[in-house]
């Protein structure tokens, strides 16, 4: 995918984790990230910590908005879990969601973090089969 209206959307979600909760944060990112390789729409997610700073970025990249809002429906439980020990700081969307999503995303976020939207340009996607971290 090289053209500009292409729908891909990259999501970078910036959490500071709670002192005192580095294992159950990482105990429930784990069973989220595994329940959405299951189960989940994305087609790739990926997340490191930061342990010095107590940080954690996570990656999601969808094909589209509809991607988003099946995730949503599906990951609730899982996001509000791994949410018991962590606070976002900082959301990047890298694409154009639709209104809705952007909204969704504005709502579920509210002001005590920042949050940007960054419309593609160009890019490109390469599967590489049997890749796994």
């Amino acid at each position: 995918m090289t053209t500009h209206d292409s729908t891909i959307l990259l999501f970078r979600n910036t959490m500071r984790i709670t002192d005192g909760h580095l294992e159950g944060f990482r105990d429930a990112i784990a069973r989220a990230v595994a329940f959405a390789e299951q189960n989940g729409p994305q087609l790739m997610v990926e997340t490191f910590v930061d342990e010095e700073r107590m940080l954690a970025h996570s990656f999601q990249l969808y094909q589209d908005s509809d991607a988003v809002r099946t995730h949503w429906k599906l990951a609730d439980p899982y996001i509000q879990e791994v949410m018991k020990h962590c606070q976002v700081e900082r959301f990047e969307v890298f694409g154009e969601p639709d209104a809705d999503v952007a909204a969704g995303v504005r709502s579920a976020l509210g002001a005590q973090c920042a949050l940007t939207f960054s419309p593609r340009i160009t890019g490109f996607v390469r599967f590489a089969p049997g890749l796994r971290a």
